[in-house]
């Protein structure tokens, strides 16, 4: 059963099979049980009106299967977690035929949609890859930032650590004097080329990065003790499936720490830096990371400096499964 999530009533268990028992709308929720869309992108999909859609998804909400959330001027929607009835739509959905035609057209469909914003990304991702570090700047204090990583993650040893989307890879330089090894994931050769540079610059050679995709991440179950996730998510469209990503590589008694943006009204971000999301509230990451199995630890969020205009919020959550004792080191690069 989703977290935290109320037993259904008769009365719950049909207004649930009700929702989903229309066409449109099970096929909405097929869509939504794979990432959070807009109305536009479910337009774009499902080649239906927009306001078809939106009493489509007005009716679900409605029904407690689906949440709505605004950022600036866009509005996303995805399955709840708070849900009994969600269990029972993700019960059906798995049972679905994924050879069935319209349901293979639906998710071509999505993968054009996916496929499209990767593509918007990488290709801001290649014009700014010189500068990126300064471009953060411009949003973040570092030095605090920084500091507060380092407090978050100061109380036990690391051995092996993993920080995916490592861009520059300036995390593994962060915590290099302190690990056996660090492994940098990120998806852009440019970044990668950037952060080979910047590791061999600084002669970091217990450190490595490659190409990763943070989705399917190609590494075994209990391979980190520390897994950073830094001023990555709100690039994504589907940052829960990520964190439970990360989650599944984690160790017993692994740490996670997430560090993004806290939420903001910058939406030119959105337009001009392929940003997809405009922060995230202290919720929102708490409750992904809790679905993902994870213990939270801590959350806060520093303000901005006197000249910036967002602020940096942190998570970091345990895997809460008991650590025994590895007397041998693995590879895990």
């Amino acid at each position: 059963m989703a977290p935290n999530a109320e037993p259904l009533n008769f009365a719950g268990l049909t207004a649930t099979l009700k929702a989903a028992g229309e066409a449109t709308r099970l096929r909405i929720l097929v869509l939504l049980a794979e990432a959070e869309l807009t109305v536009s992108d479910l337009t774009e999909i499902l080649r239906q009106s927009q306001p078809r859609l939106s009493r489509h998804l007005r009716l679900l909400a409605e029904a407690g299967l689906v949440e709505r959330f605004r950022e600036g001027s866009w509005a996303f929607f995805r399955l709840t977690e708070r849900s009994g009835g969600v269990d029972i739509v993700r019960a059906l959905v798995a049972r679905l035929d994924a050879d069935d035609p319209t349901i293979a057209r639906d998710r071509d469909r999505l993968t054009a949609v996916r496929t499209a914003r990767a593509a918007a990304a990488q290709h801001y991702f290649r014009r700014h890859a010189a500068e990126w570090d300064r471009i953060r700047k411009l949003h973040v204090a570092d030095a605090a930032v920084e500091a507060a990583i380092r407090a978050a993650l100061a109380d036990k040893p690391i051995r092996a650590l993993l920080d995916l989307g490592t861009g520059t890879g300036r995390m593994l330089e962060l915590f290099a004097a302190d690990i056996e090894r660090g492994l940098g994931l990120d998806l852009s050769h440019d970044m990668l080329a950037l952060a080979r540079a910047r590791l061999d610059r600084a002669g970091l050679k217990a450190c490595s990065v490659r190409q990763g995709d943070i989705y399917d991440l190609a590494l075994p179950r209990d391979s980190f003790d520390v897994v950073i996730i830094h001023q990555v998510l709100h690039f994504l469209d589907d940052s829960a499936r990520a964190i439970r990503e990360a989650a599944r590589v984690l160790r017993p008694g692994g740490r996670l720490l997430v560090v993004d943006f806290a939420p903001h009204d910058l939406e030119f971000l959105r337009e001009e830096h392929a940003h997809r999301r405009l922060g995230f509230a202290p919720e929102t990451v708490t409750q992904w990371l809790e679905a993902s199995g994870l213990d939270l630890l801590r959350q806060e969020t520093l303000p901005p400096g006197p000249e910036g205009k967002i602020a940096v919020s942190l998570w970091l959550a345990r895997d809460p499964r008991i650590a025994l004792a590895q007397p041998i080191a693995r590879e895990v690069a």
